[in-house]
């Protein structure tokens, strides 16, 4: 039965640094009604990830900022409770960026079907998601490794880097990851399968760790952190070395941008190719590449961890934490049962 009322999540302040639980507003309203075309779906997983946190700045980026008192965007899975449009019925599980919120209205071309038997339905905003998708494509159309090269990846053991490393030692490459914490490392290479792991908050030196580790040097290295790491990472690329641009989350609640080192001339010298790139490049081709992930999973060649939390009210806290660093894995929060559960 469709409640009458459900809850959501609005942003109601622009955070200058690290955001608050005062910055975000819970409110009850009135579940929609979908109109011609479109359908009603009660979310069951919301996906938290740092991208969120530019959204809440107003400023020009790829994609426009939430509004003030706006429903905070992200991605989400759920059921079609209530269906105008002839593409799905109701029990269809769907995937889309609907927000913060309970209920929501899908239309258009970006509300996905998901075949509930391909794999757990919280992956469609995981492994099988946004973060699979960055992985695939940002290392293998934007790092281009080849195999017996060493491949580093940042936040390792994330949403995004878990399925990094994994993905190259699947191309024949070393694959070496940064991490926060002996557990996360532990997790990245006893589970992950990676070739080693460097613990950033262990207070040693990253240069040092990083030589010991790449024996080789770095020939690709995928950033998702930006900052003191990365440009450890970045003194240590080989000739030729590629460095695929994803995210800078180190960064994300500065009040000004750090200064990092001036290595645009060794770049030169060593030929070094850096790129950013937004994974909605990739769309045309997120199908095959969505199936090609579910077969090394259904294979136990790729490995996912999830860090699910329960309760919309505990949205904006969990939030708060991803860009801290406390979450171990994909971010979730799981807002109502599975269908059938």
């Amino acid at each position: 039965m469709i409640p009458a009322t459900h809850r959501r999540i609005v942003l109601v302040r622009r955070p200058p640094a690290e955001p608050a639980e005062s910055d975000f507003r819970i409110e009850e309203v009135a579940v929609p009604e979908p109109g011609p075309r479109e359908v009603l779906v009660r979310v069951v997983y919301l996906s938290l990830d740092p991208y969120q946190r530019g959204r809440m700045r107003d400023t020009a980026s790829y994609a426009a900022p939430v509004a003030l008192g706006e429903v905070m965007t992200g991605g989400t899975v759920g059921e079609v409770v209530k269906s105008n449009h002839p593409g799905f019925a109701a029990g269809d599980i769907v995937e889309d960026r609907l927000g913060w919120q309970e209920y929501a209205i899908g239309r258009g071309p970006s509300l996905r079907k998901v075949d509930p038997k391909m794999a757990p339905l919280s992956t469609a905003n995981g492994v099988l998601g946004m973060p699979g998708m960055t992985a695939y494509f940002g290392l293998l159309d934007v790092g281009h490794p080849r195999p017996g090269e060493t491949v580093v990846v940042s936040a390792a053991s994330g949403a995004v880097g878990q399925s990094v490393g994994q993905i190259a030692k699947i191309m024949g490459c070393r694959s070496v990851g940064i991490a926060g914490g002996p557990a996360k490392c532990a997790f990245v290479k006893d589970t992950l399968g990676f070739d080693d792991c460097i613990d950033y908050k262990a207070g040693t030196d990253l240069d040092a760790g990083l030589r010991a580790a790449c024996p080789n040097g770095v020939d690709v290295y995928f950033d998702n952190v930006g900052g003191v790491v990365s440009d450890a990472v970045l003194r240590n690329l080989n000739f030729f070395a590629r460095v695929a641009l994803c995210g800078s989350i180190s960064q994300y609640n500065a009040t000004a941008p750090e200064l990092g080192p001036r290595l645009t001339g060794s770049f030169v010298g060593k030929r070094v190719s850096m790129r950013g790139f937004i994974v909605s490049d990739f769309a045309e081709r997120f199908g095959p590449a969505r199936r090609q992930m579910a077969e090394w999973i259904a294979a136990g060649r790729l490995k996912y961890r999830e860090d699910i939390v329960g309760g919309i009210e505990k949205a904006p806290r969990a939030f708060i934490g991803l860009l801290r660093g406390e979450n171990f894995g994909k971010l979730l929060v799981k807002l109502g049962p599975e269908p059938n559960a």
